[in-house]
């Protein structure tokens, strides 16, 4: 019987990957054993301010994002500057390390992450919906106004 191995899988998700300047993608990534790390507030607002700097994005653009206990949710549209997945790494390098900062002794993220392309301009806005949504859908609040970590350029 072939041994389980944590990480299989993860190459998988970056055959066909391909990153074009101005494409809107949706982006999902979890904690390290998808850990509830971002349940705490210290832990949640240190890495919101880091995945947000605008040194850190440069040209690209954060459309809308939620943090949530275990993942996170970004619809992200890279700039000229930046590859997605260099985007991301980056993202996820400085959340992890401003999340070490605030005192978590862990581990931070798994090591890949999801994307799909939006192919169609007219479904950016749903899916912006359906991200912000996500403490709704986990029934961790009531209304998306009551959670606390989530933004869009449209707010």
């Amino acid at each position: 019987m072939p041994q389980f191995h944590p990480f299989t899988g993860h190459k998988q998700l970056r055959i066909g990957r391909f990153s074009e300047t101005g494409r809107v993608y949706l982006i999902t990534t979890s904690t390290f054993d998808r850990e509830r790390i971002f349940s705490e507030w210290r832990y949640a607002r240190a890495a919101i301010q880091a995945f947000l700097q605008p040194s850190l994005l440069k040209k690209s653009r954060v459309m809308t994002w939620v943090l949530m206990p275990d993942h996170v949710h970004w619809l992200l549209q890279p700039g000229d500057d930046a590859g997605l997945s260099r985007l991301v790494g980056a993202m996820k390098s400085s959340s992890a390390r401003a999340v070490r900062q605030a005192g978590c002794k862990r581990r931070v993220w798994a090591p890949a992450f999801h994307d799909h392309a939006v192919r169609c301009e007219d479904d950016i806005l749903p899916l912006a919906r359906y991200v912000v949504a996500n403490p709704l859908r986990a029934g961790l609040v009531r209304r998306v106004g009551e959670y606390p970590f989530w933004d869009a350029i449209w707010m």
